[in-house]
């Protein structure tokens, strides 16, 4: 993984994830010994924006909003389903490989995880998560758990952790945009 390379999602569909935590971002609290972000904002209101944030988490707008490329052997609802993400130029960028850990694709709470696999620069769980409250506000939320995995990241220390928060950034902006249609 890494530079250099074009990881075929489907060789990653059994190897271990790369943290013992797997599903915690469902958990009221995050798990201790990481860096954590949670994240919550109202994009809109109504039914109708709710589906509309709804379908952006779900078809991985948000990472393309921030220059990622997706290829992905299914849908992000449908846990299981191995992502991985290219930064950087399709055959010189870095490989950031995850699997669907959880997904509610029903309800007026929806959403998915994935969590980190062999070759990502972190380690550790990212959820997002779209609720239509009962005023009828739309909240997208993020979760996230995560240190730094890979030699590469570690060098960057600060410099990766900052890209972290931009990305972060930029989905919670992906996903008002679709909200808003």
């Amino acid at each position: 993984m890494g530079l250099l390379r074009a990881t075929d999602p489907a060789d990653l569909t059994d190897v271990p994830f790369t943290y013992p935590e797997v599903g915690a971002t469902r958990d009221p609290e995050l798990p201790a010994g990481y860096d954590t972000v949670e994240r919550s904002v109202v994009v809109g209101s109504g039914t109708a924006t709710f589906e509309r944030a709804a379908a952006a988490v779900f078809d991985w707008r948000m990472q393309r909003s921030v220059g990622l490329r997706v290829r992905a052997t299914g849908p992000a609802g449908e846990p299981g389903t191995v992502v991985v993400l290219t930064a950087g130029l399709s055959r010189l960028g870095y490989e950031i490989p995850c699997r669907v850990v959880w997904a509610q694709t029903t309800g007026d709470e929806r959403g998915f995880a994935y969590g980190t696999l062999p070759g990502h620069p972190e380690s550790g769980e990212e959820a997002f998560l779209v609720r239509l409250e009962p005023g009828g506000d739309v909240v997208f939320r993020l979760r996230v758990f995560a240190r730094l995995a890979s030699p590469m990241a570690r060098l960057g220390g600060p410099v990766s952790t900052l890209v972290q928060r931009l990305a972060t950034a930029r989905y919670l902006t992906a996903v008002r945009r679709a909200a808003r249609g």
